[in-house]
């Protein structure tokens, strides 16, 4: 046990002490002084507040509870559910947290297991699209289900957006131990998952589960044909193969396709000019003068990781982005806590937990618009207000003696109204003496360098376009054709994507989409959660269809039309609509097109049963005529 005793130093505290009540039963742990203090922002709180006597004594505690479970004594509350599990995500968390949660938890932590459900014999089968997080998650789900498939990819392996984008500091911003399927826990080695890593953690679920079996690799899909005589899906790719199957899923994502704007002079640049997530193999920058068009996340990844590399690096900026401070966003993971999640019961459960509340809806409720609210042109309510001046004075401290930078770094809008991104050495890199932020859009492309809205020029050797993805341009560029023969894209126009719960479309019938609209999150969290939530809605509702021998469902235009209306009240009480800035959240017209505007339990919720009363469903067999006679 000393080595457990070792690891324990390197422990979170307040993952600890509902593991301790769980294998005791002891209700102290639930009681002062063991009840940890309230994390600050979305720091982890390691220590959770305890003086070092507490926290000896929490360790001391763990490792004897630990020792008895070794020894056979079975835990004293194995599965907490209800409001008994309430009762732990409060202490966990040191807040208040709403009982709506307890479900929700329970079936994430696995205190509540819910067996798959399982298609009697049917004639239902599928084609995804996207081998990528999702498509991988609906091969996995569908296989339960007993439901015939494949999966057409247009790259050579898994991973989608992760195999794709190989650009120098590529990672995710929510925490690793949270970007995982639920079902599927890794030791990951550092808080915040780099490209390789989660990469290879998508390689290994597809190895561990045996997924290549079902992948057709690079096959990429161009249209889709919905035959209502047949109540079937015939695929056509790119190489001219036609494929049918009675649903199609689509896993595209929404960062599928790179956006690029059309600035003047953009063919005339002399040298590589390229997208983050088309990344030239084998670039060498060193030495050379590099230009970055675009601030967002992409940019603030890439910036600090070439920095020390390049000769000079000018970043223009359209408008600046609120950074949040984060200690452990390069900080491996260490071994001692590999194997607290190992050798502890319940650990790895407390510790996603914990991070799932602090990175999900935490948030949500400070993102309100307060009509009340006198500094509506800064913040939208009280709270939001607090947030901007913590990141303010977190700004201006890493940017100190830099009022020129100050300036143009600290944003005019609110904080979350675009997504909070968190500092990987932003600030620092901003500092230095070869980067040159300059705050103008880009006017002209040059055969030798670009050109600022406000004048501002830059030769340079090499430009480097982060500007986004074609985020309203939902399944774009396939042409998929409805009931009617209107494609999706002429039912929603060119950024004006709407769907039931961001899956599924009236006229489309037997279409499924994930990553769709009004399912990105912008107040934070993993979207593995949200994508675990439409696959199981997806599967859920086709073994219905099977177990009521259905050949076809397609939502019904008012069911639709009201959760769009809903969707669309809920955004304009938020703060994504506040006129202060742009985001890739809305339309042109101000629509928000992309963000979910609910909580992540919200979604949760709708999408545990598929209700077929939401529906206009198409027997299988028709029923027979009645005798005339009669």
């Amino acid at each position: 046990m000393a080595e457990l005793a070792a690891a324990l130093e390197h422990a979170n505290l307040p993952a600890l002490v509902p593991v301790l009540f769980q294998l005791t039963g002891d209700r102290k742990w639930l009681q002062d002084p063991y009840r940890p203090t309230r994390s600050r922002g979305m720091d982890d709180n390691d220590s959770g507040g305890f003086s070092p006597q507490v926290a000896a004594e929490i360790k001391a505690a763990a490792l004897e509870a630990v020792a008895a479970h070794d020894a056979g004594t079975a835990p004293a509350v194995p599965v907490p559910t209800g409001a008994a599990l309430v009762e732990l995500l409060e202490l966990a968390n040191g807040e208040t947290v709403p009982p709506e949660y307890a479900d929700m938890v329970a079936e994430d932590n696995g205190f509540e297991v819910v067996p798959p459900r399982v298609a009697p014999p049917t004639d239902i089968d599928a084609i995804i699209i996207g081998a990528g997080v999702s498509g991988m998650l609906a091969a996995i789900k569908l296989r339960e289900a007993g439901i015939e498939h494949v999966v057409l990819e247009k790259n050579d392996d898994v991973g989608g957006c992760w195999l794709e984008n190989i650009y120098p500091g590529a990672g995710v911003d929510t925490p690793s131990y949270l970007y995982s399927y639920s079902f599927v826990p890794r030791a990951w080695s550092t808080h915040f998952g780099k490209r390789d890593e989660v990469e290879q953690y998508l390689r290994d679920v597809a190895d561990e589960y045996d997924l290549r079996k079902v992948i057709r690799f690079g096959t990429e899909v161009v249209s889709a044909d919905y035959d209502p005589e047949t109540a079937s899906w015939t695929v056509r790719t790119q190489d001219g193969e036609e494929l049918t199957a009675s649903v199609l899923i689509s896993a595209t994502g929404a960062l599928n396709r790179p956006k690029i704007p059309p600035i003047p002079g953009l063919d005339t640049f002399h040298g590589p000019i390229f997208h983050t997530a088309t990344w030239p193999d084998r670039l060498d920058l060193a030495g050379k003068r590099v230009a970055v068009v675009g601030t967002g996340a992409s940019a603030m990844q890439v910036v600090p990781a070439i920095a020390g590399t390049v000769a000079r690096l000018a970043v223009f900026q359209r408008s600046p982005q609120w950074v949040a401070p984060n200690d452990v966003y390069f900080t491996e993971v260490d071994n001692a806590v590999h194997l607290l999640m190992e050798r502890i019961p319940f650990y790895r459960r407390w510790y996603r937990t914990r991070l799932a509340w602090n990175f999900n809806d935490r948030v949500h409720p400070t993102l309100q618009v307060d009509p009340e609210w006198e500094h509506s042109d800064r913040s939208v309510n009280a709270a939001n207000d607090g947030h901007r001046r913590v990141f303010t004075r977190y700004l201006e401290s890493e940017l100190e003696g830099r009022p020129d930078l100050v300036e143009k770094a600290l944003p005019d809008y609110p904080p979350f109204g675009k997504r909070m991104l968190l500092d990987n050495g932003w600030y620092a890199t901003l500092r230095r003496d070869n980067v040159d932020l300059v705050a103008e859009g880009v006017a002209e492309i040059t055969p030798t360098g670009l050109r600022g809205t406000d004048g501002t020029g830059a030769e340079v050797d090499v430009i480097i376009l982060a500007t986004g993805f074609h985020t309203h341009r939902y399944l774009y560029p396939m042409q998929i054709t409805g009931r009617s023969g209107k494609t999706l894209a002429e039912t929603w126009g060119p950024e004006n994507a709407h769907a039931h719960l961001g899956i599924t479309v009236p006229d489309f019938p037997n279409l499924f989409i994930t990553c769709g609209p009004g399912t990105a999150l912008g107040h934070g969290g993993s979207f593995i959660t949200v994508a675990e939530c439409q696959i199981h809605y997806i599967v859920d509702l086709l073994v219905t269809m099977a177990e009521r021998n259905l050949r076809a469902v397609e939502v019904l235009p008012g069911v639709e039309e009201d959760y769009m209306r809903r969707h669309d009240e809920a955004h304009s009480q938020m703060l994504w609509t506040h006129p202060g800035m742009t985001n890739w959240y809305r339309n042109a017209a101000g629509r928000v097109v992309s963000t979910m505007p609910w909580r992540i339990i919200d979604y949760w919720r709708m999408t545990r049963e598929a209700d077929l009363d939401q529906y206009q469903v198409e027997p299988r067999v028709q029923p027979a005529l009645e005798d005339a006679s009669r």
